[in-house]
């Protein structure tokens, strides 16, 4: 079981990669996989106060794979979003490969995101504001693209009170 120990940190070049997509033939593992995200968000939740999802590569599982943990917990293979709003918003966001870290951005207002399950049925969620941003965050992940390199300015960057 990993544990925040595995945590991948900011500066590790995995952090940069572009994950390869779930396969169907991934889905035995993908247990374990949750198993191991699922264990350290709630680490993360006890030791830093946040944590609503977590994606793969943070713990190096160089997959499509995102984790979310709202009012239920929520396994996205293949997350792809779609039909992003014009409207935009600013936020400071957090990151646990980075927890006492927080950088201004500005996240799509709205979008949809289509995802398989974990039992590989196609699903497609509208969502909007804070689950818009979380979204965006995590899905940036697969793609080696993190909160950093989306700050608004040089300024855009403050430690956690």
């Amino acid at each position: 079981m990993k544990t925040l120990a595995d945590m991948v940190l900011l500066g590790d070049s995995r952090l940069y990669e572009v994950c390869e997509p779930v396969t169907k033939a991934d889905l035995p593992l993908v247990a374990g996989w949750v198993a191991d995200l699922h264990n350290v968000m709630n680490e993360v939740r006890v030791r830093y106060g946040f944590g609503r999802g977590i994606a793969a590569p943070q713990l190096g599982i160089m997959k499509r794979l995102v984790y979310l943990n709202l009012d239920r917990p929520l396994v996205l293979l293949n997350p792809e979003l779609t039909d992003a709003s014009e409207e935009l918003f600013e936020l400071w966001d957090d990151c646990m490969s980075f927890p006492n870290l927080l950088v201004r951005v500005r996240r799509h207002q709205s979008l949809t995101v289509r995802y398989r399950d974990e039992h590989w049925q196609p699903q497609v969620w509208p969502v909007q504001d804070a689950l818009s941003e979380l979204l965006q965050h995590e899905c940036d992940h697969l793609d080696g693209v993190l909160c950093t390199m989306r700050a608004i300015d040089s300024q855009s960057f403050r430690w956690r009170p």
